[in-house]
């Protein structure tokens, strides 16, 4: 089987430029609902792609296959991957741990994390995202799920202070169609959902999506079900030693985020904080020690 630190999603997306045409029909079909769209018939995917039988298997063999079973193999691999819970998560990793200090064995994790997200972002969708967050013509709304609620509050604290307009959204589908009153044709909607992916939050991308609003997905290597209506879709590595996912690539892409629009905005930005810190004064907030 053919082993590689990326998913075959990675592999698919970093060689479009070098498939034929039908190859990038049939890449584009797998990516559309990935991995399920793979773990049928080699006829039925082609069919779906509208190719040839041989073009499923010439553009498996790029992908370092031998052929399809195997090809089907590791899709189901990854698919076992995305399913676990943290108790699984964390016997699968102690199984195979190294011998060296946690510190270490951790840090190594997240910087291979780092360095193959950064591989997969296209520059030129990053600055669109960031673009369309800018827009002060735009609302623009932030929401996570269970866990990944903390970073997008992180977001949302720093966009909020940055440019008005924002808007933070609770996932739970007993608060957030409050919000759908007001999302317009043209809003940015930027989720964040890691695996186990949650059914409110793809139903909420489904409404907005339905409302013609941009939405901006921060998801894993193995993407949201939020990704087939997302408008721009950013992946990251998660994976380190521990029951529970990594959130350093996903809070290192937001704080990128918060800066370059930061950035785009800074004559409006320095006034709106100007006047923050005035208030922070007057109500005396903060401790001084002059």
């Amino acid at each position: 089987m053919a082993h590689s630190d990326l998913t075959i999603a990675d592999r698919i997306q970093s060689g479009l430029d070098t498939l034929t045409r039908a190859e990038r029909q049939l890449a584009h079909a797998i990516l559309e609902n990935y991995p399920a769209s793979g773990l049928g018939p080699l006829s039925a995917l082609a069919k779906d792609a509208q190719v040839s039988g041989p073009t499923v298997l010439r553009m498996v063999q790029k992908l370092g296959f031998s052929g399809y079973p195997e090809f089907q193999a590791e899709l189901r691999e990854e698919l076992r991957a995305k399913a676990k819970n943290p108790i699984a998560k964390h016997d699968t990793w102690t199984e195979g741990a190294p011998s060296g200090h946690v510190l270490n064995r951790f840090t190594d994790a997240v910087i291979d994390n780092i360095r193959h997200s950064l591989a997969q972002i296209e520059p030129d969708a990053f600055d669109e995202a960031c673009a369309l967050m800018a827009d002060t013509g735009r609302a623009v709304y932030i929401v996570g799920g269970r866990i990944s609620h903390t970073i997008a509050e992180y977001l949302y604290l720093h966009m909020q202070v940055i440019r008005p307009g924002v808007i933070h959204v609770q996932s739970t589908s007993n608060t957030w169609p409050h919000h759908l009153l007001d999302i317009k044709e043209g809003d940015v909607v930027v989720i964040c959902d890691v695996r186990r992916y949650e059914n409110n939050t793809l139903k909420l991308a489904e409404m907005v999506h339905a409302r013609g609003s941009k939405i901006i997905l921060l998801t894993d290597q193995w993407r949201s079900p939020v990704h087939s209506l997302s408008d721009i879709c950013f992946s990251s590595r998660i994976v380190v030693p521990s029951a529970w996912d990594s959130a350093v690539m996903p809070l290192l892409l937001i704080e990128t985020m918060i800066s370059a629009v930061q950035d785009l905005l800074w004559a409006d930005t320095r006034d709106r904080m100007e006047a923050l810190e005035d208030m922070f004064d007057q109500t005396k907030l903060f401790r001084k020690f002059t």
